[in-house]
């Protein structure tokens, strides 16, 4: 199984971009898909998650600004990322749970000019 992820960029501050990331090589349908990041010397937190069943999470930071949505069919994960603020950089990592493994995409770089 691999996670292509793709949409990370240079954005200003208020600006908006859409991380996508699909997972390929498998006929199995994610459990969880979801998006981490790593800022420079942070460690790397959990921005948000979504199940099959379509319920999801976000952490704290980004609630009212981002929104997380996925498809079960195409295994593909999307983050619609609003209203960004410098903080918010960081390169973004998608993951996945299917069938009982873990598996991680590349990180793509979301930089946020102020």
């Amino acid at each position: 199984v691999q996670l292509q992820a793709s949409g990370g960029g240079l954005v200003q501050a208020g600006g908006s971009l859409r991380l996508s990331c699909e997972a390929s090589g498998t006929v199995s349908s994610f459990t969880i898909m979801s998006w981490h990041r790593q800022a420079p010397g942070k460690q790397r937190e959990l921005v948000a998650a979504i199940a099959a069943d379509a319920t999801f999470t976000y952490a704290d930071s980004v609630k009212g600004r981002f929104t997380i949505t996925g498809d079960t069919a195409k295994n593909t994960v999307h983050l619609q990322m609003n209203s960004l603020k410098p903080e918010d950089t960081a390169v973004y990592y998608c993951t996945a749970a299917i069938s009982g493994a873990y598996y991680e995409g590349q990180g793509t770089l979301v930089t946020v000019s102020s």
